[in-house]
């Protein structure tokens, strides 16, 4: 199945139930913001770690009722967020969201070694994207966490974004892994890592999905770019999934479908125990918002 908007991955999530979500550094109003829309969807139960007070004068302040919540009274970030990891994994909660807490710490409790959250993968970042004209969401991995990954890395990246897509009802997944143009050259290292990408899922690697690449842009998204180009394509300009090279390349797309395009973005953290909704200052309450269905989406225990 394929998804045509963020409201189908709503109409989903709700369908399962609320998850529980345990916020590190809860007294951040954006994320409370956020935690109040997911809530009166009936997403998401909340549970609430960081300084108690702070948090009910912000609740109270935006109308956010703590009726059904946990509150954990932590003021120390750190230390929140230990209490967070700590909730996920003795079964409090789902899944995890980032609030008030510096993101490196935040990253840093997520992955202590003893008894954090770490899988042996990879972490990526995995956006969603809704953008007009488009019958479906498109998928962007990975434009916020791996700087340059080399081959290796990019098939983690992968695996953990196709893992998540599976998990979420996506049978087929059409992947594209971008490049500046389709001729694999050494003198282009992407190039490169795209066509071995494609053969090992021509292999049978990535079952459950069709890899392409090297492709430009216009390639993954038009048929007729492709024909006019003379190239043969199984995906034919029918991408879902998005492999960016670099971690600008994938920032410059987002943003770009943003900012040109009208689109709406949300995106989690893949690869640990649970997803991770860690979003930006600048994401608005409805983008965490969509970034909270999609963690609720995908839930193990």
């Amino acid at each position: 199945m394929r998804f045509s908007g963020f409201e189908s991955l709503l109409d989903r999530a709700k369908s399962l139930g609320r998850a529980k979500v345990a916020v590190a550094g809860a007294a951040d109003k954006e994320v409370l913001e956020a935690i109040k829309i997911a809530e009166k969807e009936g997403l998401v139960t909340p549970v609430l770690v960081g300084d108690a007070d702070r948090i009910k004068r912000l609740a109270q302040e935006i109308g956010l009722s703590l009726n059904g919540a946990e509150l954990i009274h932590e003021p120390r970030p750190e230390a929140a967020a230990h209490q967070a990891v700590d909730a996920v994994l003795n079964g409090q909660a789902h899944f995890l969201m980032k609030g008030q807490i510096n993101s490196s710490d935040f990253l840093r409790t997520v992955l202590r070694p003893d008894q954090g959250l770490r899988t042996g993968r990879l972490l990526s970042h995995f956006s969603a994207f809704q953008v007009p004209g488009f019958s479906r969401l498109l998928f962007v991995t990975d434009g916020g966490l791996n700087i340059a990954p080399n081959l290796a890395q990019k098939k983690e990246i992968l695996a953990n974004s196709l893992l998540y897509l599976k998990d979420i009802g996506m049978d087929l997944v059409n992947v594209v892994v971008l490049a500046a143009n389709e001729v694999a050259s050494e003198k282009m290292p992407a190039t490169m890592d795209a066509l071995a990408l494609t053969e090992m899922s021509q292999a049978g690697e990535f079952p459950g999905a069709i890899v392409e690449g090297p492709l430009a842009l216009d390639g993954a998204v038009s048929a007729a770019a492709l024909k006019h180009k003379g190239i043969v394509s199984r995906i034919n300009g029918d991408v879902d999934l998005f492999l960016v090279p670099t971690i600008e390349v994938g920032n410059v797309l987002g943003k770009s479908l943003v900012y040109f395009a009208g689109a709406t973005m949300a995106g989690i953290v893949l690869g640990a125990q649970v997803p991770i909704v860690m979003t930006s200052r600048n994401d608005t309450p409805r983008s965490k918002f969509m970034a909270l269905t999609m963690a609720a989406l995908s839930r193990r225990s």
